[in-house]
């Protein structure tokens, strides 16, 4: 027979986060994802967006180096500072390496050399302008003769140090309180027009049906293209269906291929998206956007920030007050589990990083690795503390996984995109950082779900384990496992009921009651204290690579997220069901029910 599930909606099990209450969203409003809503629901973001850009005051001479400008509340919302509009006072502005804040008038000043970015972090109770793209403006480039020859483009000329650079702001009450909502989109990384039709019927179409992002908006974490920058147009178009501001970072798929050093490496992504690290305010969140690929390294790239970036990072955090949590996102991550053994898909600076952050509430997001990870403090592996001497977290890391999932990959779905499996047995969408004053929730929605689906089940076979074994090297031309669902009963004691939870960490329980008998805990089979990855059938999550082995794709052959329990050997032969409750970190609970054949 074939494996059948049912699932309940997430539901709190009375552990959530201590001193926090988890809002309800009004039953009159549709609540996609099953986020709470907070005081920013209910509007038509289109007819309120603050559309806008940076006011740049052309300037003629040539030698100059310092600029100076204006941060001002743009009341009337034409991107020009009226009489009457006043100026804001201790925003921070930078030229990518030095932080100033501004004055009592809102006037800032500083040095500005070729190459540069000059950005202004979005104050807390305000709104930088977007384009018709819901692209936040914030940021200026000075490339005085322009890109190199570029295949891309790269950036036109910009000739003399503006007269003046000024950042129009919006007042916005929503953008101040602490309830917050923010869309985390990982590797979108779409290498033909079709792909990108791709995102858009599944992550885009979603995110354009949920409201409840309008403040904090989406930060897609790298990997915005892959590789064909001309497809930055497709993306955008995406991007104006959303329902808040887009913000981007680069990643190694963004990269000017044809430049021959990290000054020129993202320039077209500069040009179509803004400054290539930066950082804003909204809540009590204070939000970091690095830019973690060095390009060119030999004939490829790392994981680095550089001195220069890593040197305003900290005085950026230096200027953040102590009361906001701090989230760092990079498209490789500082640290992730699918790559904890190599130096390239980590960040070499990650202890500094560390060290800054101390003493503050922080979490870390990356993408990169297609694959969904909920990394814990305290969790260590050997690849963290042998390439770069981290023992273990001091904070929460995690990876957000890629709309793209394994890049596009698998069955064409019905929905009109592929099934897109992910390495560790995960499946393309989003995740929602629920920001509730300073502490924070994380919630994944599964593209095309309304965000109750959080698990693959499956059965771990001698059978299975025998075609894994195979066909581990056939992925897209195995044979479907007969076997599916089944186990005899001469195999119920090598077999393992498998639960792959997605967004799954240290301090998750998986509990499996089989046929209303009594419930058990099943064990984490990757205990993230110290060990290596634990790779091959019996650390594999059965259901996925059932997918990926007969449709294509890479194998979920580990995963960090993985639980499973012993089945009894007493089972009768016929039909059973295993009722599968998974816990997340913050006391949030999912149901699923599983059923299966025990055969003679």
């Amino acid at each position: 027979m074939n494996p059948t599930r049912t699932r309940a909606l997430r539901t709190s099990l009375g552990a959530a986060l201590a001193g926090v209450t988890l809002l309800a969203a009004p039953a009159a409003v549709a609540d996609p994802g099953g986020q709470p809503g907070g005081p920013h629901r209910g509007g038509d973001w289109n007819q309120e967006a603050f559309r806008g850009d940076v006011e740049v005051v052309p300037g003629d001479d040539a030698s100059a180096t310092t600029l100076s400008g204006v941060v001002f509340d743009d009341a009337d919302r034409d991107s020009t500072q009226d009489a009457g509009e006043r100026g804001i006072e201790g925003v921070s502005v930078s030229n990518g390496r030095d932080v100033v804040t501004t004055d009592s008038e809102g006037r800032y000043e500083l040095t500005v050399e070729p190459g540069m970015d000059v950005f202004v972090t979005q104050p807390r109770g305000y709104q930088v302008p977007v384009d018709e793209d819901n692209v936040a403006q914030f940021s200026y480039t000075h490339l005085p003769e322009g890109s190199p020859d570029l295949k891309y483009g790269g950036i036109e000329p910009t000739g003399a140090l503006p007269e003046a650079v000024n950042f129009p702001l919006a007042s916005s009450k929503a953008a101040k309180h602490p309830l917050q909502n923010c869309i985390i989109g990982g590797d979108i990384q779409p290498y033909t027009a079709s792909e990108v039709g791709y995102a858009a019927a599944g992550a885009f179409t979603d995110l354009a049906a949920r409201e409840d992002y309008t403040s904090c908006g989406a930060l897609f974490i790298g990997d915005v293209v892959g590789d064909d920058l001309s497809l930055y147009s497709g993306v955008r178009e995406q991007t104006a269906r959303l329902n808040g501001p887009a913000r981007f970072l680069p990643g190694n798929h963004d990269l000017d291929f044809d430049a021959a050093t990290r000054e020129h490496s993202v320039d077209t992504y500069r040009s179509e998206f803004g400054a290539q690290y930066y950082s804003y305010d909204v809540g009590k969140l204070h939000v970091v956007a690095l830019n973690s690929i060095e390009y060119p390294v030999g004939d490829s790239y790392n994981g680095s920030l550089g001195d220069e970036q890593l040197e305003w990072l900290r005085r950026d955090i230096a200027q953040t007050p102590q009361d906001r949590t701090v989230v760092v996102a990079s498209h490789i991550p500082l640290l992730d589990y699918a790559d904890q053994d190599s130096t390239k898909h980590q960040v070499d600076e990650v202890a500094e990083i560390h060290e800054i952050l101390s003493g503050r509430e922080a979490i870390a997001l990356g993408g990169h690795t297609h694959s969904i990870e909920n990394l814990r403090a305290g969790d260590s592996l050997a690849g963290w503390r042998e390439n770069f001497g981290i023992e273990e977290l001091p904070f929460t890391h995690l990876t957000a996984g890629a709309i793209s999932g394994d890049w596009y990959s698998g069955e064409l779905l019905d929905a009109g995109y592929p099934a897109a499996i992910q390495r560790d047995g995960g499946v393309p969408g989003v995740v929602t950082l629920e920001a509730r004053g300073g502490q924070i929730a994380e919630h994944f929605t599964q593209r095309g779900d309304d965000g109750s689906n959080q698990m693959n089940i499956g059965l771990n076979t001698p059978s299975y384990r025998d075609w894994f074994d195979t066909y581990r090297d056939s992925a897209g031309e195995a044979p479907a496992l007969e076997t599916a669902g089944t186990v005899a009963q001469s195999g119920l004691g090598e077999t393992w009921l498998s639960t792959n939870f997605w967004m799954g960490g240290s301090g998750s329980e998986v509990q499996v009651s089989i046929d209303g008998g009594p419930v058990r805990s099943a064990e984490r089979t990757q205990a993230m204290d110290g060990e290596g990855q634990h790779v091959g059938a019996e650390w594999s999550d059965p259901e996925a690579v059932q997918q990926q082995l007969v449709d294509g794709g890479n194998v979920a052959d580990r995963s960090m997220h993985l639980w499973r329990l012993p089945m009894p050997e007493g089972l009768a032969a016929g039909a059973h069901t295993a009722e599968v409750t998974a816990v997340g970190v913050d006391g949030q609970a999912t149901t699923e029910t599983f059923e299966f054949e025990v055969t003679e």
